[in-house]
């Protein structure tokens, strides 16, 4: 059984942030559950284009709110609290945090992250 308290993330290895972004790794690949969950906070304002290559990933937001842009279709969907969005397809997508607030979202991917992962240049991670 794994049991963490956030208290225990903040501020160890497990902390990663970005530009506009913290993320803080619940769950790594070292744990053997075969995916990641993070509790991650995107800084109001902030607008990340992102294209997961090589793993799915699934967010759920708690607060805040914003919206995504899925690049192959055009739609732009809107998150606030309750709203889950799902990367299925490896989508390349926008993601914009509405000015105010801040969003903490919920993520989980697949395969499981070491946990010291950032975005690389083309917004994916290795």
């Amino acid at each position: 059984m794994i049991v963490r308290d956030i208290k225990s993330i903040i501020g160890s290895d497990h902390d990663v942030h970005g530009s506009g972004w913290n993320s803080r790794r619940l769950l790594v690949r070292d744990d053997g559950m075969g995916y990641t969950m993070t509790d991650t906070i995107v800084k109001a304002g902030t607008e990340m284009t992102l294209e997961y290559k090589n793993h799915l990933e699934a967010c759920y937001c708690i607060s805040g709110s914003g919206e995504i842009e899925d690049h192959a279709s055009g739609q732009i969907h809107q998150l606030f609290k309750g709203v889950i969005y799902a990367l299925d397809k490896n989508d390349y997508h926008t993601l914009r945090v509405h000015e105010g607030a801040d969003m903490n979202l919920i993520c989980t991917f697949t395969p499981a992250l070491t946990g010291q992962e950032v975005h690389g240049p083309d917004g994916s991670y290795s």
